[in-house]
């Protein structure tokens, strides 16, 4: 049998105490965590330069924005309303980058009160042209490759929405020439990934591009960095795919004399480990000799929705003093939806998985591990009606402060 997954940072005796005075579901943050995770970012090699921003889809709770901006962490927005957040939490305009897929309809306002901007389509190129000639601009480019797990989370090769196509280098002079825009930010994205190879390609792929660009001072490399949630998993090394950039950077000045500056865009990686649901277990059914032994959770998709979209795996710990041998369970969320299931099978969605755990009753309190990227800021919130789950921030002296939004 598999080993039984851990908690990351509360002790089973906060777990308790948080979930007396907030109720269940809540999600709690850990601040130390989020620090030292910030703190292996802003280490990552670059000979000539190195801005650090904090992919804000991740968890755009304002008091993560805030902690992350007093950590000297920029912000990449993905829309106009991620910026306009960004902004409400406090953070400079000149430190927030928007690269999104929709237009924002308030590009104007925003650009006029100094955020920045990053064409990710032709269309977008030419719009900005238009509202902002003799101005300056950055481009995201599709290198033509990418790296995830699944074409879900893969932004990156041909079958890609993402950037302006690699080969349309002629068109994007054309355009920019057009307006009189100045291009000095080369972006490029592929999605998640931790093999030092790739990341070596695409910092190559992306230099070549910047090559036909003078004017580019900076070199964006955007996607994320792998996380290991459950323990069987690898985790990016960071200092090792610094190393093969950094190299690459070294190399490309060397060639042109042009040093350039750059960026990086993690948010799984700063965010994902430094957040835990805590739930109970409402109801525990059984479907015979042959079945299952189903936990139902006061929460599930309209908190964590990861597993349904990509059958991600995240760590699940009951959490209670009775020693026991562990039993299997496939652990269901509170929707009235069969795709609401917290132990997907990661390869086929028609085999029923299921996880070896505590063993658990009704009332047990159950802890999601993994949630601080992409659950509270990606769920189906609202569906069947169920209210929005509070979120809590444990300070680095261990005390426990509400940061729910409105």
């Amino acid at each position: 049998m598999e080993a039984l997954e851990q908690l990351r940072f509360l002790t089973p005796a906060e777990v308790g105490q948080i979930a007396a005075r907030w109720g269940t579901p809540v999600f709690v943050y850990d601040e130390a965590t989020l620090r030292e995770r910030a703190r292996q970012a802003l280490a990552f090699q670059a000979p000539f330069g190195l801005t650090v921003r904090y992919a804000m889809k991740a968890n755009p709770n304002a008091q993560v924005l805030a902690l992350f901006d007093q950590l000297g962490l920029a912000i990449d927005a993905s829309s106009g309303y991620e910026a306009t957040r960004a902004l409400e939490a406090g953070i400079s305009p000149r430190r927030i980058l928007v690269t999104a897929q929709q237009m924002p309809r308030d590009l104007v306002s925003l650009v006029e009160r100094g955020v920045l901007f990053n064409a990710s389509s032709l269309h977008q190129l030419e719009t900005f042209g238009g509202n902002f000639p003799g101005t300056e601009i950055g481009v995201r480019i599709n290198p033509g490759v990418g790296s995830g797990h699944s074409h879900k989370t893969n932004v990156g090769g041909p079958a890609s929405s993402f950037g302006i196509w690699h080969e349309s280098v002629e068109e994007i002079k054309a355009v920019a020439a057009q307006h009189q825009l100045t291009i000095t930010r080369l972006h490029t994205h592929i999605g998640s990934g931790t093999d030092p190879l790739v990341w070596t390609k695409v910092a190559r792929l992306s230099l070549d591009q910047v090559r036909s660009f003078p004017s580019v001072t900076t070199m964006s490399l955007g996607g994320g960095f792998k996380v290991a949630r459950m323990s069987y998993e690898k985790t990016t090394d960071l200092q090792e795919i610094s190393q093969v950039v950094a190299d690459a950077l070294r190399v490309f000045a060397q060639e042109t004399g042009r040093k350039l500056h750059l960026e990086i865009e993690p948010g799984t990686y700063l965010t994902a480990n430094a957040g835990s649901l805590i739930t109970t277990i409402d109801d525990l059914v059984a479907t015979g000799s042959d079945g299952y032994k189903f936990l139902k959770l006061d929460s599930g998709m309209t908190d964590i929705l990861r597993p349904t979209l990509y059958a991600a795996q995240h760590p699940l710990i009951v959490v209670n003093d009775r020693p026991s041998t562990p039993e299997r369970y496939v652990v269901v969320g509170h929707c009235c939806e069969s795709a609401d299931l917290l132990t997907p099978h990661p390869d086929d969605s028609e085999v029923v998985a299921t996880r070896p755990l505590q063993k658990a009753e009704i009332g047990d309190l159950l802890v999601i591990e993994g949630v601080g990227a992409y659950c509270a800021s990606m769920s189906a919130r609202h569906y069947n009606s169920f209210p929005r789950t509070p979120e809590l921030l444990r300070r680095a002296d261990g005390a426990v402060e509400e940061v729910t939004e409105p």
